[in-house]
């Protein structure tokens, strides 16, 4: 790559400091702040993450806290952002900084880096932004700015191209200004380089420079290895009401949304008979079949199609029969079967 990203910083900083946004997480530096709001983003919007920050801090708001903290509150505190690994995580890292680092939280990247769901792009934020290491955060956004402007049509996801851009931005990084200049390519791609679309070329501060702008080729530009189709799984999911409350049980604590909580569910999608017999095989009584519900929720590699049937009865068979206090104080339902109670039909984690 003969791309010379030299005149980055003094492009984009001055720009950065008139256009970036107000976000909750760029108040302070406080890497216990940048690590929450970072892995919180990973997957997830920014508007969507705005108020589980809020929430997440209000009640676990240090690292002991959440080192201490009941796992069950975590997964709470975590419901509806999905990819429910990442707290676990988060939960795990706080606990080795308390216990094996005295509390103190690693400055440089290799000790930053080795922290259980911390990976390169992760290490590289909380380096840069927390304590102004030349360490840069190449996430998508980034790697899509990086590949516009040098017109790179190589596939962004190999991990050579990774590595080499990385390689190549991490050499211009400004001394003191590390942290405004991670922020600011992350602005960039948020704001102005982005995806799907057509980017804003008239808004962007580097536009005379990008040879993908330059060629009308943005639109060509990141290249990426093409994904294999999703897995399909169809389930019939139980929404069984009691007058002692709702019927859960808890997942394994191993794969696909792990410890979690879930709504009765049996593989395939069966008609109202089935459906009742299999409530009679648990050993529940029915009063009322209320009414079925079509569902689809979408992860990273596995489709879900899903059929509920709503039904009144007693209490009985080998669950967890919650009330609505129990719901709301600790037990965390994954957007997949939380949408049950709710009014929406399509939900992606």
């Amino acid at each position: 790559m003969t791309f010379d990203f030299s005149a980055l910083p003094g492009r984009l900083l001055p720009w950065y400091e008139q256009n970036r946004r107000d976000l909750p997480w760029r108040r302070d530096r406080e890497p216990y702040h940048v690590w929450l709001s970072e892995i919180m983003l990973q997957q997830t919007r920014v508007e969507a993450v705005k108020g589980y920050y809020a929430r997440f801090l209000a009640a676990l708001p240090t690292v002991e806290a959440l080192a201490e903290a009941d796992p069950e509150l975590c997964h709470k505190l975590w419901e509806g952002l999905g990819y429910y690994s990442r707290v676990r995580n988060l939960q795990k890292a706080a606990q080795v900084i308390v216990q094996d680092l005295s509390g103190v939280f690693p400055r440089d990247y290799a000790g930053i880096r080795a922290l259980p769901g911390v990976g390169d792009y992760t290490a590289g934020a909380i380096g840069s932004i927390s304590f102004e290491l030349p360490t840069p955060a190449v996430d998508g956004n980034v790697l899509r700015v990086a590949a516009r402007l040098a017109l790179d049509d190589r596939p962004v996801d190999r991990p050579a191209v990774k590595r080499e851009l990385t390689a190549a931005l991490a050499e211009i990084y400004p001394r003191g200004r590390c942290g405004d200049f991670t922020q600011a390519l992350m602005e960039l791609g948020a704001t102005v380089c982005l995806p799907g679309g057509a980017p804003r070329c008239e808004a962007c501060p580097l536009s005379d420079l990008c040879e993908a702008h330059g060629a009308g080729a943005e639109l060509t530009v990141p290249v990426r290895t093409a994904k294999k189709p999703r897995r399909q799984e169809a389930m019939t999911v139980f929404v069984l009401e009691a007058p002692q409350g709702l019927a859960l049980r808890k997942r394994p604590n191993t794969g696909l949304l792990a410890g979690l909580w879930e709504l009765p569910h049996v593989p395939g999608l069966l008609e109202p008979a089935e459906a009742l017999d299999q409530a009679a095989a648990w050993g529940i009584r029915v009063t009322e079949l209320q009414r079925q519900a079509e569902k689809r929720h979408i992860f990273t590699h596995v489709e879900w199609e899903m059929r509920g049937y709503y039904l009144l009865c007693e209490a009985g068979g080998d669950f967890t029969w919650a009330d609505q206090a129990q719901r709301s104080g600790g037990c965390a339902l994954p957007t997949a079967f939380r949408q049950f109670l709710e009014e929406s039909t399509t939900h992606r984690d």
